[in-house]
């Protein structure tokens, strides 16, 4: 989906870079959201430990902040999409009271 909203706005000579584009930003987002939410989740994991919480119990909190944090983000981007992509609407049938050009010699 994201390679075919990318990709329908490229001119033939601008392909090959809106491609290249697309997929760089997949890869390297996917990694840096991944490392952050790790981050967070250590930290709050670490902090639980601290605050005497069992091993366990320390380590689902920190998966928790974790994955809540990522689907507060989906659910953002959701939104996101919802009001900045509007569907184009497809040209209708030419009326009959547009009245036709006629080529003038």
């Amino acid at each position: 989906m994201m390679m075919t909203l990318a990709m329908s706005g490229a001119t033939e000579s601008d392909a090959g870079l809106a491609s290249g584009l697309v997929n760089t930003t997949a890869q390297v987002g996917g990694a840096l959201g991944l490392a952050v939410l790790a981050t967070l989740s250590t930290a709050r994991t670490g902090a639980l430990r601290a605050a005497g919480a069992a091993e366990a119990q320390a380590l689902t909190g920190g998966f928790h902040l974790a994955f809540g944090i990522g689907a507060g983000l989906v659910l953002l981007a959701i939104v996101l999409a919802a009001t900045v992509l509007r569907p184009v609407p497809a040209p209708g049938p030419a009326s009959a009271e547009e009245p036709e050009l006629e080529l003038v010699a």
